[in-house]
């Protein structure tokens, strides 16, 4: 079976407008432990994808991990008012956790 990272990035290579391929490449880079890189696609995901409510806390917890305070405070407070807007109560307190924890 091809390497999972490979076959999200053909698939966005081809056009793919599902915002969880791309959610998904983002969350494998993370698993392999490049943060960095992570982040930036998170931040691709919510630049394209806005509306896609899981990747705001993803990504502020990887900026988290990144030591990188301000730049995860702004991705939970961005994913609590997505949230809101999707009316996500879930993901919103969530988020608001997250937010708070900081």
């Amino acid at each position: 079976m091809a390497d999972r990272l490979e076959l999200l990035e053909t698939m966005i290579a081809k056009g793919s407008d599902d915002p969880f391929v791309h959610y998904a490449r983002a969350m494998e880079l993370r698993s392999r432990g490049e943060l960095e890189l992570a982040l930036a696609r998170f931040g691709e995901v919510v630049e394209r994808f806005p509306a896609y409510v899981p990747t705001y806390l993803m990504a502020g917890q990887v900026a988290e991990e990144l030591g990188d305070e301000d730049a995860a405070r702004g991705r939970f407070a961005a994913g609590i008012e997505a949230a809101r807007a999707a009316g996500d109560g879930h993901a919103q307190h969530e988020l608001e956790a997250a937010l708070d924890a900081l």
